[in-house]
């Protein structure tokens, strides 16, 4: 038995639609409403409607309700796609779409797939609500019961407090702490200023309202319910204008930075990229904008080290991913005319170019940093980022029409990073 040889990964296009604020436009779309419709603009756009067209659908999203079971195939199922196409779910936190993109890629590379769709959906707005723990214990207790009487009784146990829903929290379960009071420690561990803040989220949403203005997003975003731009982009928005809010985040421990105008709101919306080996796209007359040509992730332990006030935050993962995968390349911060780092929280963009400097990588160029802007001003459907920013940065790269690389970073819930490098070949 031979092995496969590993193949090139050629990143061919990726739609996604508008992202907008939570409880707005998207209000009573679904998980899968929002995945179905990026889906089928994919499949318009890059002509992939026929029996085995594409290999394999895989997506996912981070808050689920029950009825999101196997999402990805009921996506496939309503969407354009052959019916035949097989999917399946993958979810970890802000890193969902780029992890999937990996999982799609690894199989290109490995010959098992030629060709795979690859994102994720998330609403705020219709989170899933759960039934109250005690509420749920008098159900079960109710269901295990042997009798009618035994049942009757079980369910006397009810009280007014049980019917208060249980929410999803923005919190870590093992520290009781919302991201932005994680960031707002690793804020002022790096010294993260205000100002610093302000600076770089004016900068996300003006050149996003650039990208937009030159025609960039045409062929990446679909309209959808009505909205033809992000929701949460403001075209005019100045240091100054941003330097007016009140702190948010940090504010018990004093001397507090980040305020919701540098830090990304809830948001709504999906987004998927297309990748396939190059012979496949040869075949179909497509264009690599793109090749994908290595990957990271890594993990800190946030607990013993953010909460202790450590270096190691929540969301610094990537300054650990990051070294390591430049080493493996042969590479340095210098070899690359993009820089994507996803915008959780302008302090947390600033405190990761602080450690890669200090770690020995050098420092970013901020002209090549989020050069279309990024989640400070696009927003941020948690499981649809890294498909939106692979995309981005493939047509990026592709748009200069001479070779160059671009480097992914995302920050992750849970303490992780998925990292990335796309490369623009002759």
């Amino acid at each position: 038995m031979s092995l496969p040889s590993v193949r090139h990964v050629a990143v061919l296009g990726g739609t996604r639609i508008p992202f907008a604020r939570s409880d707005g436009p998207y209000a009573t779309s679904s998980n899968q409403d929002m995945l179905t419709a990026v889906v089928d603009g994919l499949v318009e756009r890059h002509g992939l409607r026929g029996e085995g067209v594409v290999g394999e659908l895989v997506a996912g999203a981070v808050l689920k309700h029950s009825r999101d079971f196997n999402l990805a195939r009921e996506v496939v199922l309503g969407s354009a796609l052959d019916s035949r196409t097989p999917a399946y779910d993958l979810q970890q936190a802000c890193g969902t779409g780029m992890q999937a993109v990996v999982a799609v890629a690894n199989k290109v590379m490995l010959g098992q797939v030629e060709s795979g769709i690859a994102g994720g959906s998330d609403t705020a707005s219709d989170a899933p609500l759960g039934v109250n723990d005690e509420l749920r214990r008098v159900l079960l207790a109710a269901r295990r019961a042997r009798s009618v009487g035994g049942r009757l009784r079980a369910l006397g146990g009810v009280r007014p407090r049980h019917l208060v829903p249980d929410i999803p929290r923005n919190a870590e379960p093992r520290t009781g702490l919302s991201m932005g009071e994680h960031a707002a420690v690793t804020a002022r561990k790096w010294g993260i200023t205000r100002a610093a803040q302000d600076e770089l989220a004016a900068a996300s949403h003006q050149r996003l309202a650039a990208a937009y203005e030159r025609g960039f997003l045409d062929d990446l975003v679909v309209p959808y319910e009505g909205l033809t731009r992000d929701q949460n982009l403001r075209p005019g928005s100045t240091v100054e204008q941003l330097g007016g809010l009140k702190p948010v985040f940090g504010v018990a421990g004093g001397g507090a930075t980040m305020t919701a105008g540098n830090s990304t709101p809830l948001t709504d919306g999906a987004a998927v990229v297309l990748l396939g080996s190059d012979e496949w796209a040869a075949a179909r007359g497509l264009e690599p904008l793109a090749h994908l040509v290595a990957c990271e992730t890594a993990a800190v332990d946030f607990v013993h080290g953010d909460v202790a006030g450590g270096e190691d935050g929540l969301l610094m993962a990537p300054t650990y991913a990051v070294p390591r995968m430049l080493e493996r390349a042969g590479l340095g911060l210098g070899d690359f005319d993009f820089v994507e780092v996803h915008e959780a929280f302008a302090s947390q963009v600033l405190a990761t170019l602080a450690a890669w400097e200090e770690r020995g990588l050098g420092t970013v160029d901020r002209e090549r940093l989020n050069v279309a802007g990024s989640s400070l001003a696009t927003g941020h459907p948690f499981a649809a980022t890294g498909a939106r920013i692979v995309a981005t940065l493939a047509k990026l790269l592709a748009e200069r029409g001479r070779p160059g690389r671009g480097l992914i970073s995302l920050c992750a819930a849970g303490g992780q990073g998925v990292t990335a490098i796309l490369e623009r070949r002759e």
